[in-house]
């Protein structure tokens, strides 16, 4: 399709995303390119993981997706390309694209070895620019991934949080903080299928607890948190026309831990230390 995505920690002050481009560019000229985001925390595997996951299914089948967020650049670990679900992925193997392989039985992971798809001079420090942007300058001109090195069946793995069940209690935790303060968790929708129905239910975080799932930032007043489920089908915590970031604290960032609880139709809604 001639589509490259560009995902990276490398913001917007310094050059490094427009020497990509320009790379790319002067392999394929008719490439389009688009920016999925370059303000993912500096070294934050897990951010951009989640980011990648989420975005990549809403382009056409052919696209080429870049992610550079690489703290081991020109250490130890491969270079690599995937093949999934009719979609190319092309960056370090250090578990950014584990999310995507992993929901893939039939994805392809290639160590990137043929060097005659690569700049002729790789700096240790920048194979953004040296590696994955020609690798998917020649990917969107049709040529073959498989010409590109060798299959391998060890790709890096992500250890990415997984969401705990204990009866009536669901615990995940903050795994990505949007441009608006929304703070995103780990717990899907699939994991929440059992208690929306449930009339009693508390959000914790942070020590402050919740009442309810909603649907829209508006369902709570100016200024005050809520739950809800956002568009990537996840649990956030959320201020309406606010940022629950600032409101919450340092404390609530990524990582910090979120329960759900349903409570029987008459217990009412207690403090997360079970108080009433």
């Amino acid at each position: 399709m001639g589509i490259i995505t560009l995902t990276t920690d490398f913001g917007e002050r310094d050059p490094y995303v427009g020497m990509m481009k320009g790379v790319i560019l002067s392999i394929n000229p008719r490439a389009r390119i688009v920016d999925i985001s370059h303000g993912i925390s500096a070294g934050s595997i897990l951010e951009g993981s989640t980011i990648i996951k989420e975005a990549y299914r809403y382009f056409p089948s052919g696209t080429v997706h870049v992610g550079v967020i690489d703290p081991g650049v020109g250490g130890e670990r491969r270079p690599i390309a995937v093949a999934s679900k009719g979609h190319y992925f092309a960056g370090p193997d250090n578990g950014l694209f584990w999310p995507t392989i992993a929901a893939d039985p039939l994805a392809d992971v290639i160590h990137l070895t043929e060097k005659r798809y690569w700049m002729d001079a790789v700096s240790s420090t920048f194979h953004g620019r040296d590696i994955f942007a020609p690798v998917a300058a020649h990917l969107s001109r049709g040529i073959d991934l498989y010409l590109m090195g060798e299959k391998i069946n060890d790709p890096i793995a992500l250890a990415y949080p997984l969401v705990k069940r204990e009866q009536d209690l669901l615990a995940g935790e903050v795994i990505r903080v949007d441009h608006f303060g929304n703070l995103i968790t780990n717990i899907t929708t699939e994991n929440l299928a059992e208690f929306l129905s449930s009339e009693g239910l508390s959000v914790a975080i942070g020590g402050m607890v919740l009442k309810g799932i909603h649907t829209t930032y508006g369902d709570a007043s100016e200024g005050e948190p809520l739950a809800l489920i956002g568009s990537s089908n996840m649990l956030e915590i959320a201020v309406n026309r606010g940022s629950a970031r600032e409101k919450l604290g340092d404390a609530c960032g990524i990582g910090a831990k979120v329960t759900v609880r349903r409570w029987p139709k008459d217990a009412g809604l207690r403090t997360e230390d079970g108080k009433w």
